[in-house]
């Protein structure tokens, strides 16, 4: 249990630069509300194997900050959203999702070339199956090849030529101070981002009620609400973060017949053969507090329209 009477809040966090700007921008947060935190490093499989994502697992990244949690190692951990496997954990608490950043995909092209300008051909690096098939499926005629490493190793292959182009997200180079890389940020019309990319999760164990509370201070109602709808398709879907599903929600404001103005929840998901040769694609509009169920129902809507022989099954 976290002593909350003057201790400080120790925040598990990988050790990547992208990972421990995340954690310190929440620990600045606690600080400066008056509950002092302090980064504790905790390092992964996954940062030490150069395996693609998709073959180490998903979770590699979540389960060593989770174990490091549960052990009391640390009282907080500070996940990418869309890197945590959908199967909820009983014991520990989704305590805050804090307001999320840009949830597009970004391009970083030599030459400063719009995607639509690159030659058929050029050489197109991402970490990602759901990037690599929605590539593929806009017929473009570019070589999509595996991506690994940190952001900064892998703008190095774009500026040394290795590569023609990557496509990451762009809420990693925002956070890193180098959005000025990007050279498009990809239209969800083009490119539609992983559930729940852009967004942080604040985790701690669920029987620390006080740190519990401190933490929801941190949350944003809209934000978790977009983000619950998106990773309720990618679980209905039965599919882990690696299979070729993209989903975006955002709450925006209506009209109601006598003028009122009132929130809803727009959601969009697409499911792509790895392949690109097909993209099955739907939307949805509703409220806000049915945000799980909404996604629940695209992802039905999804496997109606035939996603199930494109989606690979299996956590």
């Amino acid at each position: 249990m976290h002593d909350t009477a003057g201790g400080t809040i120790r925040i598990g966090t990988r050790g990547s630069l992208l990972a421990t700007t995340q954690a310190q921008d929440i620990a600045d947060r606690l600080t400066a509300a008056g509950h002092p935190a302090e980064l504790v490093i905790i390092s992964t499989a996954g940062d030490t194997s150069s395996a693609p994502v998709a073959q180490i697992g998903v979770g590699v990244f979540t389960t060593a900050i989770r174990l490091a949690l549960r052990s009391g190692e640390c009282d907080v951990a500070i996940h990418s959203y869309k890197d945590l496997p959908t199967a909820p954990e009983d014991d520990l608490a989704m305590a805050a999702v804090p307001t999320r950043v840009d949830p597009r995909d970004a391009l970083v092209s030599r030459d400063g070339m719009v995607l639509g300008e690159l030659p058929s051909g050029s050489v197109v690096g991402t970490s990602s199956p759901r990037r690599a098939a929605q590539l593929r499926a806009l017929g473009l005629g570019l070589e999509i090849r595996p991506l690994r490493g940190n952001l900064d190793s892998r703008l190095g292959k774009v500026a040394s030529g290795e590569l023609d182009a990557i496509v990451v997200a762009r809420a990693g180079l925002v956070r890193i101070g180098r959005a000025d890389v990007v050279t498009e940020a990809l239209d969800p019309l083009v490119m539609l981002s992983a559930p729940a990319q852009g967004a942080l999760a604040v985790e701690c164990r669920s029987d620390d009620a006080e740190l519990v509370r401190i933490l929801a201070e941190l949350d944003d109602p809209s934000t978790r609400a977009a983000v619950d709808a998106e990773r309720a398709v990618l679980a209905t879907l039965e599919a882990g973060c690696t299979a070729p599903v993209g989903a975006l929600a955002e709450v925006v404001d209506s009209i109601d017949e006598d003028g009122r103005i009132f929130a809803e929840l727009s959601l969009r998901a697409a499911v792509a053969a790895e392949d690109g040769s097909e993209v099955i694609r739907a939307s949805v509009v509703g409220p806000v507090d049915r945000a799980a169920q909404l996604g629940k129902d695209l992802a039905a809507e999804l496997l109606e329209l035939g996603a199930a022989a494109l989606v690979p099954t299996g956590e």
